[in-house]
């Protein structure tokens, strides 16, 4: 038993409560056994010189104790900080940059800031973890604002202190165990169990391996706890950290945004490109749909940093070579005029008595730094002499899907995505993105 009455694998009792200064963005007071944090986040729409014109944000802290926060006075930090102080906010900033990615957050600037009111230990990893909780709470503003599409937070951060008290390892050391430790240590970590940061001194002297496991293992109990904690004070809004993953269309056309977003809904969460502010026209310039799906996937991640899933998909005709294929958006002149393209698909089919057909679909995703996931779809049917339905788009009125007898045109949006090209394309996509999934750090 420790001096007040704790386990060694036990942390001290913590409480969050959120919203604790109501003219910050976020915030919340954070108390581990008698430490207390007030942690606030400031938004600034605008990022460092550094930054400047590279479509991403930033985040970064500022820490002080308090005069009275040790019992004897601290001096306030003047123009210059403290060694300690620099060292502690630096730990912080770097942490919580772990928690986000700056390229969705835009170009602002989250600054959090960690006031220690009273010290007993673990100030610094208390800080951690209750800024984890204070940027949430802005994040979340930001949404309802409206000046972020979706949440920016890709992972959850806590922090807590272990150590070897006597020769005892021990997790989260009060200032009483802090100052006679044999070994200091503070770990960072984020919700998968991995480290962020890991700092570890022999003060007393060196330690052993067995120490080193034993105080990693009390760690990641001791922050497994702590996030939940963080969960619990935030509430509803804990749902915008590690949402599902966000994954941008790279298309203009609202029909196949709607496919893929019902498609892929249980696994992504499907925006189209200029929720990131992505509005350029993106020219098909290669001859295969497998070509331009890949081609607008990778100009949409590249200037977003962001995933991104392209379609390129159309008909091809046997008694027409292949026609309209990659032209099938634009077989008539216009990009998207469905009319006229329907007009002349069945004025050049007029006579022939060879009417097969296919539904063609190419879905590539690509993520930063990486080869292009592309799954081929197709569906094979037969084009009619007139139009009929009224549903769907593109050539769906003339082309028949023989074993339900209905034109896509005339199926529900149920039945189209159970058959379609681009629902078998999405099958394929989603084992791919499944296998992706299971190599080591990845998401």
């Amino acid at each position: 038993m420790r001096s007040d009455g704790r386990q060694p694998d036990e942390k001290r009792p913590v409480s969050i409560e959120t919203d604790f200064v109501r003219t910050a963005w976020g915030s919340c007071l954070i108390a581990t056994g008698n430490t207390r944090v007030i942690c606030t986040a400031s938004v600034e729409e605008t990022v460092p010189p550094f930054l400047k014109g590279k479509g991403q944000g930033w985040v970064t802290a500022e820490y002080a104790m308090l005069p009275a926060s040790t019992g004897e006075r601290k001096k306030r930090d003047g123009i210059h900080k403290d060694g300690r102080s620099v060292e502690i906010q630096r730990l912080i900033g770097r942490s919580l940059r772990q928690a986000v990615n700056l390229k969705a957050l835009g170009e602002r600037t989250i600054t959090l800031d960690c006031d220690v009111l009273e010290a007993d230990g673990g100030t610094r990893t208390a800080s951690i973890t209750g800024a984890m909780v204070a940027l949430t709470c802005a994040v979340d503003r930001l949404i309802r604002e409206g000046r972020l599409a979706f949440s920016p937070i890709v992972h959850q951060v806590a922090a807590v202190s272990a150590g070897v008290v006597g020769d005892t390892p021990c997790l989260d050391l009060n200032y009483r165990e802090d100052s006679g430790a044999q070994v200091d240590m503070n770990l960072v970590m984020n919700e998968r169990g991995e480290f962020i940061e890991l700092q570890g001194t022999g003060e007393g002297r060196a330690f052993t391996p067995d120490e080193l496991s034993r105080l990693m293992a009390y760690g990641k109990k001791g922050i497994g706890e702590l996030m939940r904690a963080q969960r619990e004070a935030l509430g509803e809004r804990a749902e915008r950290i590690c949402p599902k993953p966000v994954i941008l269309a790279a298309t203009g056309n609202a029909n196949k945004l709607r496919e893929l977003r019902e498609l892929l809904k249980e696994d992504y969460t499907v925006l189209p490109m200029t929720a990131a502010g992505f509005h350029e026209e993106i020219e098909e310039t290669e001859t295969t749909f497998a070509g331009n799906a890949a081609l607008k996937a990778r100009t949409v991640c590249g200037a977003t940093g962001l995933p991104a899933v392209a379609d390129d998909s159309g008909l091809t005709v046997e008694a027409l070579d292949g026609a309209p294929g990659v032209y099938s958006a634009r077989y008539a002149g216009e990009h998207g005029n469905d009319e006229a393209n329907n007009d002349l698909l069945l004025s050049r089919m007029a006579g022939k008595e060879n009417r097969r057909a296919a539904y063609e679909c190419a879905l590539a995703v690509q993520f930063p730094g990486e080869e292009p996931l592309i799954a081929l779809g197709r569906c094979e049917g037969r084009l009619l002499t007139e139009r009929r339905g009224r549903g769907g788009f593109g050539y769906d009125p003339l082309f028949l899907y023989e074993p339900l007898g209905k034109t896509f045109a005339e199926i529900t949006d149920e039945e189209k995505n159970a058959v379609s090209h681009r629902a078998r394309a999405c099958e394929k996509l989603l084992d791919l993105l499944s296998e992706r999934r299971k190599a080591p750090g990845n998401a």
